[in-house]
This record gives structure tokens, C-alpha cells and sequence, in this order.
């Protein structure tokens, strides 16, 4: 008796059985050229769960004829990467590729990530990393460099539809046993994720027993996973919404609670500090400006504690945020001088403020009269004359 779970037993093993993803897998786009040249290439795989990173990652590997390994930067540490460090090794030396899948690789920290670099440079390891999160902001740039990022996109209702079904068929249900009706709503509710659908479709059949799978029973099995706060959804920006404005009105009883929420539900602490170091200087600016020391400062106590420790960090700043006295002095004035800037892209520099690396330069009187002195004042002012009488501080 097979005991994995239903959406373990339904993951493809081909690419031809994979569902959704056409413009990474259709015809001439880069997985299927990956697999057609057999030549695997260290990749990044960023989506939402669900979505088939774990499943192309496993293909790649099947079709290449590469040992696949596999871990997870959740519950792996130095000692596991290095364990398969040396058994790339040895079948590198036999002439044998190795693909190192790591799922959620934004877990792991940036020295964690620096010691791919020289086993993906020597051709040791083929690195295959899974993300929900933005590469951008959580790998590392040289393991970017050395990597192709892939976006896997949610899979649309039709995709989970199709998944189901073909989940049906293989579990020899009739359309009696699981109608369309439940069909479409173990879809609607998966959130684009095939696994909760299919977690969804397995709960079901137990609590149904041998009697049909009714709309109701699908509810029934769906509602301990019906996400509270969808990190893409409305109330993801509802709630950070909330929170920033919350900050801007020096409400800290209102700032706490909606960080205690977007925590509790699982959002990344490090887009948390990100927003708060946009509004130390937006919004605070000048009126504090050591507000975006702590904000900064906070951002790196969340890279380098995690969760949960680093909350006492994220709900000290948010208070000292909240509390802290409001300027949008450099951000009004950030808005005038981009507007000008795009107004007047092209305006010539004094003379006195160019620099004169040259005796032709300094004829033609770059950098004249200009003094290496503090608050020396030009003799023809620090704005072309266009603009001369301009003041974004106003």
C-alpha cells in the first residue's frame, strides 16, 4: 500500500504530464531545450507553492540522467551540503553529474549561499534552488549570476481542473463519485496551488467514505487551509496598508496589531523591514532622521536572527516608527527635483562647479574661482541659470 500522500503519488514524472508552466516546458522554451540537449544548467525557480518547482527540478534531473539530491534549506545545515559536496565529487571523478535540488533556498543566509559558488564554478554540482520569494532581494548576486531564474506562474482553475481529473481517472472515481460541481470547487479553492488542491481532493475521499463527494464535504475538508491572509491577495495590501498608515498616523497600538497579523500569518519579516525602511526616510525624514539607522539596523537583525526571535526587533522599530515625530520634507522635495530633472534633463553645468582634469579645461574656465572651502558660494551659483531661483524646500 502506497501510505504517501495523494499529491506525491500524482506528481508527473515526465514533462509531457506537467500541467500549466508552457512558457518554461512548450516547445522550444528552455526546460524542454535543457532536457533535449540533456545539458542541465543551474537554475532558480521562483513561484508560489504549488506551482511545479519541485516536480521540474525532479524531471530535469530524470531526463539529463542526473543523480538527483535533494534538500530543503528548512531542515539542512553545513553538515548536509557538505555531505553532498563530497558525494558530487566522487561523481564528478566518475565521469557522473550531480543535480543538488534545494527547496526554499531563500532560508538559507548569505554565507550558507556563498558555499555553492566554487562547487557550481568547478562543475561539482548542478544547483537547482526553489523560492516563493524574490530572488532579487533573498539570493545572493554571484549565485544569480551563475544561475538562470525561472518564474513559474500560479496555475490557472483550468490547470487544477485538469489535475483533478486526471488525479479522478487514475483513483478510478466516477463522475458520480466526485462531480464537476465539487470538481470546480476543490479548484476555486486551491489558490492556484495543485498540492492543496489535491490535499484537499484526499481529505475529502475520507471523510466521504464511500458516499459521492458533495460540494459540501469539499468545504468541509478545505476550510483548516483557506488562507486567512494570501501574501498575493487583497488582504496582503489591506493589512500593509493598514500598517503604514497606521505608523503615519502615530497610532502604535493600531502599528502593532497589524504587524502581529502579518506575522502570524506567515508574511516574510524581511518585507516588513523593507516597508519600514522606506517610511524612516518617507515619511520621518528629517524630523528623526536616526529613524532609518533603526529601521536599517532592524532589516539586519531580520537576515541574521530569523523568526521568532527577531519579532522583539521588528515591534521595537514599528513603536519607535509609530511614536516618532512626521516630516515629508525630503520626500516632497525628492518629487520637485525629480520633476525638474525630467523637465530640464540637459541643462549645462556652470562653468565654476566643472571639473578641470586639463589645462584646455581650466583655459576655458572650468572649475574658475571655485575655492576648496566649507560653504564656498560660486560666483555664478550652483544651478544652471534656467533654474536658478529654485527651491524644493520651499
Amino acid at each position: 500500500m502506497d501510505v504517501r500522500p495523494l499529491a506525491e503519488r500524482m506528481r508527473p514524472e515526465t514533462l509531457k504530464d506537467v500541467v500549466g508552466q508552457k512558457h518554461l516546458i512548450g516547445a522550444q522554451k528552455i526546460v524542454h531545450q535543457i532536457i533535449e540537449r540533456k545539458e542541465p544548467t543551474s537554475l532558480i525557480l521562483w513561484g508560489p507553492p504549488g506551482t511545479g518547482k519541485t516536480t521540474l527540478a525532479r524531471i530535469i534531473a530524470k531526463e539529463t540522467e542526473a543523480e538527483f539530491v535533494e534538500l530543503s534549506a528548512v531542515t539542512s545545515g553545513k553538515a548536509d551540503v557538505a555531505k553532498v559536496i563530497e558525494h558530487a565529487g566522487q561523481n564528478q571523478r566518475l565521469g557522473m553529474r550531480t543535480i543538488l535540488f534545494v527547496d526554499e533556498i531563500h532560508r538559507f543566509n548569505k554565507a550558507q549561499q556563498d558555499a555553492f559558488l566554487p562547487h557550481v564554478e568547478a562543475g561539482t554540482i548542478v544547483l537547482i534552488g526553489a523560492t516563493t520569494e524574490n530572488p532579487s532581494f533573498e539570493i545572493i548576486n554571484p549565485l544569480l549570476s551563475r544561475s538562470r531564474v525561472l518564474v513559474l506562474e500560479p496555475l490557472s482553475k483550468d490547470d487544477i481542473v485538469t489535475i483533478i481529473k486526471r488525479s479522478a481517472k487514475q483513483l478510478h472515481m466516477s463522475a458520480k463519485r466526485l462531480p464537476a460541481k465539487s470538481i470546480a470547487l476543490l479548484a476555486e479553492l486551491s489558490g492556484g496551488d495543485a498540492r492543496v488542491a489535491l490535499g484537499n481532493l484526499e481529505l475529502s475521499l475520507q471523510l466521504a467514505g464511500g458516499d459521492p463527494i458533495t460540494p459540501a464535504v469539499v468545504e468541509t475538508a478545505a476550510q483548516s487551509k483557506l488562507p486567512g491572509y494570501d501574501k498575493k491577495g487583497e488582504s496582503h495590501y489591506n493589512i500593509i496598508s493598514a500598517f503604514i498608515k497606521s505608523m503615519r498616523g502615530s497610532q502604535p497600538t493600531a502599528t502593532l496589531y497589524y504587524l502581529a497579523r502579518m506575522l502570524q500569518a506567515g508574511e516574510d519579516p524581511k518585507f516588513v523591514a523593507r516597508r519600514m525602511i522606506i517610511f524612516a526616510s518617507e515619511d520621518i525624514g528629517m524630523a528623526a532622521p536616526a529613524a532609518l539607522n533603526l529601521a536599517v539596523s532592524t532589516f539586519l537583525a531580520v537576515e541574521r536572527i530569523g523568526m521568532p526571535e527577531v519579532q522583539h526587533n521588528l515591534f521595537h522599530c514599528a513603536t519607535v516608527l509609530a511614536k516618532a515625530p512626521k516630516s515629508r520634507e525630503v520626500t516632497d522635495a525628492m518629487g520637485r527635483a525629480l520633476a525638474t530633472a525630467k523637465l530640464f534633463p540637459d541643462l549645462p553645468v556652470p562653468l565654476g562647479l566643472r571639473n578641470a582634469p586639463t589645462k584646455l579645461m581650466s583655459d576655458l574656465g572650468y572649475g574658475k574661482d571655485y575655492k576648496w572651502e566649507a560653504n564656498h558660494q560660486a560666483k555664478d551659483g550652483f544651478l544652471p541659470p534656467e533654474i536658478t531661483d529654485t527651491d524644493f524646500f520651499q
